[in-house]
């Protein structure tokens, strides 16, 4: 597992009500690994937060942390 998908497993673990159902996919591509997140359906909002703002600062977070690895990644919330 890597260092982006252990650290959005545990921020997102650390949001939602729920975090057994926190599932975090990796998809590592020539250029851009793509973090699909996907948690409950009554989680969803905490994850996405207020305009987006939540979401917003995950990938801000995200994009840091990769580009210290000097990787690419997008993360895809899956409803």
């Amino acid at each position: 597992m890597s260092e982006l998908k252990d650290l959005i497993v545990y921020i997102s673990k650390a949001l939602v009500d729920l975090p057994e159902e926190v599932h975090v996919n990796e998809i590592v591509g020539e250029q851009t690994t793509v973090i699909e997140l996907k948690v409950d359906k009554t989680d969803l909002g905490k994850i996405i937060g207020k305009q987006g703002r939540t979401a917003r600062s995950l990938r801000t977070i995200l994009n840091a942390a990769s580009t210290k690895l000097k990787k690419r990644s997008v993360l895809e919330i899956i409803e």
